[in-house]
């Protein structure tokens, strides 16, 4: 993999290269990071649960706030490795080259973290997983409407994807290309660049799928672009690209120590028990010494959660560097493709601390009761939502009955793709409800089961 050929400046929507047309005092990649910022797609991730239900009086982590600390831990990363690759390979790379890893690639990291989970719907995973077994249930009804492979899409609907699709496919009305990024920051995002019929859970880079049909040809286009290593064509697999590995460190830091954070601030875990945990990957990751000396700090504070703040904030720096340590390490084999075990996984075979609190994560935080109240509720709110809208939607207009022409009408214009296909106007549902928060979701869902009745201003744009 030619290090010189993995930025692209060019964006969905356009012929041409940004640089093309140099009028912005912002570089290319700082504009990308501006643009996720000041969209409505972002905008909505507040009002989505990330692992707990938005609690009221108590602060903790929805996606829009997981999100941004994720691009901040992606920010170091990207700097780091950005000079790295600078220095080591020097002599291979052009001028421009050089000053794009030196002064950009944490801008496209960064950004590329802002939007790793803009496809996420509402409810956390029990949003996804509602939406796919809704066609595993009706599977009877709608399976012949579609090809093998969109029916694969459907049956594996997924966050990955449709993060994908959300920033890159032309809503009615709506701007081509979609957020309009630049190919570095969409590849960025590909953890699984492949599609759904290629999915196999036994392989890294397809555990899940990345793109949906109706993207295969714009992946295809920034693939060649950023120069991604071409696996097979049938089904389409591509090796990852060497900056996704970053925004996988970046993500996989902030959600597995910010997690047991949450968790005490809501007294699902006693405070001490997090101390000694956080203590632990200190001790584990930089030794007695390291510990020592913030000890002795920690000892001056006497707020609970501000010592689990501090303790959160060293844990996550130890991560950091250990991270870029093993990239470094790993980086042939990552301009290869055949690294075949995430950086965390590599951590955490190391570091006994984060496999225990992996596992305490998933007993005490994960399956605890309020969790899985929001998640089996969430389920049910996104499993009608679809019932009542994607019926109608695979109907011809003269075969549907009155009440299905009322629901039609509930749907914004910018989502209605029924002259187009039967595939494609399903996905315009999917659009439409995924991008719900999880109150816009449960309003509608309790109007349209006559739960709440009267009028209220609520619109989705």
């Amino acid at each position: 993999m030619d290090l010189n050929k993995l930025f692209s400046d060019k964006r969905t929507g356009t012929q041409y290269k940004s640089s093309h047309k140099k009028t912005d005092p912002r570089s290319e990649y700082q504009r990308d990071f501006d643009r996720v910022i000041f969209s409505t797609s972002f905008r909505r991730l507040q009002n989505k649960t990330q692992v707990f239900p938005l609690p009221g009086s108590v602060f903790v982590h929805n996606r829009l706030t997981h999100s941004l600390e994720v691009a901040s831990v992606g920010r170091s990363l990207g700097s780091e490795i950005g000079n790295y690759i600078a220095e080591k390979y020097a002599s291979e790379l052009t001028e421009e080259n050089k000053e794009l890893y030196r002064h950009s690639l944490y801008n496209v990291i960064s950004t590329a973290c802002l939007c790793h989970d803009i496809g996420n719907p509402a409810f956390g995973h029990s949003g996804e997983d509602a939406i796919a077994s809704y066609f595993h249930r009706n599977e009877s009804l709608l399976k012949d409407k579609f090809s093998f492979k969109e029916w694969q899409d459907f049956l594996n609907f997924e966050g990955n994807a449709n993060a994908f699709r959300v920033l890159t496919q032309q809503q009615n009305g709506k701007s081509e290309g979609g957020a309009m990024l630049t190919y570095s920051t969409l590849v960025s995002i590909a953890k699984y660049p492949c599609e759904s019929v290629a999915k196999d859970k036994n392989i890294l880079h397809r555990k899940k799928f990345g793109f949906f049909q109706s993207e295969k040809s714009t992946f295809r286009d920034i693939a060649q672009e950023t120069s991604m290593v071409f696996v097979q064509e049938e089904p389409m697999v591509y090796f990852r690209h060497p900056f996704v590995w970053l925004v996988e460190i970046a993500d996989d830091i902030c959600y597995n120590i910010i997690d047991l954070e949450d968790a005490q601030r809501l007294g699902f875990i006693n405070a001490q028990v997090c101390e000694d945990l956080l203590q632990q990957i200190i001790t584990e990751m930089e030794g007695n010494e390291k510990w020592n000396r913030v000890k002795k700090k920690l000892d001056r504070i006497e707020d609970k959660n501000d010592r689990i703040s501090f303790l959160r904030a060293v844990s996550i720096g130890a991560l950091i560097s250990r991270s870029i340590e093993l990239y470094k390490q790993n980086l042939e084999k990552i301009l290869s493709g055949i690294l075949d075990v995430s950086i965390f996984e590599q951590i955490k075979r190391e570091c006994k601390a984060i496999q225990i609190i992996e596992d305490f994560s998933t007993k005490h935080i994960y399956n605890h009761r309020s969790v899985v109240e929001i998640e089996n509720a969430g389920y049910n709110v996104m499993y009608e939502l679809l019932d009542h809208f994607i019926p109608p939607v695979i109907k011809s207009k003269g075969e549907r009955k009155e009440y299905e022409k009322k629901a039609i009408k509930l749907i914004p214009a910018q989502f209605l793709y029924e002259d187009k296909n039967e595939y494609e106007g399903v996905l315009g549902v999917l659009d439409f409800i995924s991008g719900m928060t999880d109150n816009y979701a449960t309003d509608l869902y309790r109007k349209i089961k006559g739960i709440d009745i009267g009028m209220t201003l609520n619109s989705f744009t």
